[in-house]
């Protein structure tokens, strides 16, 4: 085969060949004789990394505001990164050293040639050894980084990160997969030996300031040591007059990307103008900390310094204690301002009504926070302030054992691409998630952005709450399926924060157990549990809000004898509680917790509103019910000592609101 002088190709020696067309060809050759295609513009780039850097836009991962974005006077990103790597470098500043590693912006992988380093660096120490090795090499700040970036990172270094079937980032949290509450410690000085829980029930356990800086040292020095850091500045809090601007310093892709999802984030312009932040934590999870440092008492140490505001952690690559530990923050800085914090869900009307729901694991609070006919402004942690309640972060951390697309459609879709998945297991080929699988731990977490669930309002704020329910699952059966509250029962229970689990052995124990967290959050307070009851109870009067108390454990029988409520008739209860009709019931008291329950509930049988009617022993029912009086007064002993109100009277208003027999 040849071809003619017209480009023409034909076969043989001599004429085409019969019954077959000439092939007709565009192709041109240039002055190498070397035929290409012309039918695009050639790619004006000289090499394979100038090719690469044409795929790229520059762009900043930000949380939906209002659906739109306002326009910024431009900073040059010369002046931007001097300013980003002046404030980073001064918050990875050693303590006994004056020079650290030299802060530099981008992946050291992708960098090849000499990074520029600004030198007008600031300290906030004055340093006591000059020199060291640290300062002869260059840590490499991934600032910011977006999601597909993060996977990135993820999938190359660190073992244990798969992109699952759905999309999302499967990760694993190392040999602690939950909160290591134990190893929390607050430094004790002299303002927050005043203003701060301490004692007996209390969450808060002491350090002192020396102690805090021999931890923060070995997290910066490790820090400081490796070859990159992750850094997110974020904000928490959706209302605007009190957010708080937050930095997390992290080894780790996987906690970045978390933190990303977490928090709030900001948009180019919040970016660019950030400044300081008001909280820093330094993740150094990977490395333990010294057991024979005074006060520790294992290699893992979660460390908060209020004055300082900043947070170490030690020996722990659980990513719930980075959110979990700024929730704590808020718990201190937030009720200051006369701000009330909140460990709740929370959902609005379409008519505006607002409503909070607390309750600990088990009670139902995600399920019946999440509605299809409401809004979610949140689902765990909240602001109640004079301009109404806000939602602290930017996402959702839910759990995932047991999840399935029937029970939790809103969750099974928002594990998509972006989302991390803790410590699941999945099939190796297919990559799908079998969340029954409990291999490495029954606590799985799924962590996305809020925006990821449909029907969340964006912003997360609403007007000030209607309602205010506190769910427990009983599993004694003795809480009626729904009790309204008078303003000192609502405290009385909220400070009780109770529920009933059933603890479960090899040979099965149909024994309940009864569990207090106060405020519904005990591990995250940080004042006495009263401060924050005195302030609900306080906006809840001042705005008109209702308080309930919704059973959603058992009915006719403590576990094994009676039935788990039916959640169609706790739904039509919340339902009621939503619409307002509830209030227009008729109410009767009940015996020993003299808790006002109503006689009819639409769609509800009436003869389950009434506990002791559901029992066939009533002596049973009897002795139950006291049982569980008395349980409540025990609990309640660690409170009546802490004094409120003018003459004591708020304290004594809260007792008496608790069991009377």
């Amino acid at each position: 085969m040849a071809a003619n002088s017209n480009g023409e190709f034909s076969f043989g020696t001599g004429t085409a060949r019969k019954g077959l067309p000439k092939i007709q060809t565009t192709a041109q050759k240039n002055q190498d004789g070397i035929c290409h295609d012309d039918s695009a513009p050639t790619v004006k780039a000289q090499t394979i990394d100038e090719l690469h850097s044409l795929q790229k836009k520059r762009s900043a991962p930000t949380t939906p505001i209002d659906g739109t974005q306002s326009a910024f006077a431009p900073v040059s990103e010369e002046e931007r990164q001097k300013q980003q790597l002046q404030s980073i470098s001064a918050s990875l500043a050693s303590l006994t050293r004056g020079t650290g590693p030299r802060v530099v912006k981008g992946d050291p992988a992708r960098k090849a040639e000499t990074p520029k380093v600004s030198h007008d660096v600031h300290h906030h120490f004055t340093p006591t050894i000059s020199v060291s090795d640290s300062s002869l090499k260059f840590t490499h700040v991934l600032y910011n980084l977006s999601p597909g970036e993060l996977y990135e990172q993820a999938i190359k270094y660190e073992e244990g990160s798969f992109i699952t079937s759905s999309g999302a980032l499967a990760t694993l949290s190392g040999a602690k997969t939950g909160r290591a509450p134990r190893d929390k410690r607050v430094v004790k000085d002299e303002t927050t030996e005043a203003e701060l829980w301490w004692g007996k029930g209390s969450p808060n356990i002491e350090m002192d300031e020396h102690t805090f800086l021999v931890n923060r040292e070995r997290a910066v020095d490790y820090l400081n040591s490796l070859n990159k850091v992750f850094v997110n500045d974020q904000f928490l809090n959706w209302d605007p007059q009190n957010k708080i601007k937050v930095r997390i310093v992290a080894a780790r892709a996987y906690h970045s990307l978390f933190m990303h999802n977490m928090c709030i984030r900001p948009t180019p312009e919040e970016l660019e103008n950030f400044g300081t932040p008001d909280f820093t934590i330094y993740n150094a999870g990977q490395f333990p900390c010294n057991r024979y440092t005074h006060y520790m008492t294992s290699s893992t140490s979660i460390d908060l310094n209020l004055a300082r505001r900043e947070m170490v952690i030690l020996g722990t690559q659980y990513a719930g204690e980075m959110k979990k530990g700024l929730f704590s923050v808020m718990h201190y800085l937030m009720p200051k301002r006369q701000i009330l914090s909140l460990h709740s869900g929370c959902n609005m009307g379409k008519d505006g009504d607002v409503a909070l729901f607390f309750g600990l694991s088990g009670t139902g609070k995600t399920t019946l926070s999440t509605d299809h006919n409401r809004y979610l402004i949140g689902d765990d942690e909240h602001c109640w302030s004079d301009n109404g309640v806000s939602n602290i972060e930017g996402g959702c951390y839910a759990k995932c054992i047991d999840l399935s697309r029937e029970k939790e459609p809103d969750i099974w879709n928002a594990i998509k691409f972006g989302t991390v998945l803790e410590n699941v297991v999945f099939e190796e080929h297919s990559r799908e998630v079998d969340y029954a699988d409990k291999s490495v731990t029954e606590n799985t977490r799924a962590a996305y952005p809020i925006e990821y669930i449909p029907n969340a309002k964006i912003p997360c704020v609403g007007p000030h709450p209607k309602n205010v329910i506190l769910l427990a699952c009983d599993a004694f059966g003795v809480l009626p399926p729904v009790s309204k509250l008078s303003l000192a029962q609502t405290m009385y229970h909220f400070i009780s924060g109770y529920t009933a689990l059933v603890a479960g052995t090899e040979d099965g124990i149909k024994e309940p157990t009864a569990t207090f967290s106060a405020c519904f959050g005990a591990a995250f307070i940080m004042m006495h549990p009263t401060k924050y009851a005195a302030m609900l109870a306080e906006k809840m009067q001042k705005h008109g809000a209702t308080g309930w108390l919704v059973n959603t454990g058992w009915s006719g029988g403590s576990y094994g004898s009676g039935n788990r409520i039916k959640l169609t008739h706790t739904r039509k209860i919340i339902d009621a509680i939503h619409s307002g009709s509830l209030l227009k019931a008729n109410y009767k008291s009940t015996e020993v917790f003299g808790l006002q329950i109503p006689t009819e509930i639409e769609g509800v049988p009436s003869e389950i509103l009434e506990p002791m009617n559901t029992w066939a022993d009533k002596k049973a029912y009897k002795d139950t019910l006291l049982k569980l009086g008395g349980l409540f007064k025990k609990n309640f002993e660690t409170f009546t000592n802490h004094k409120i109100g003018k003459d004591n009277k708020l304290t004594e208003e809260i007792l008496a609101a608790g069991p009377n027999f």
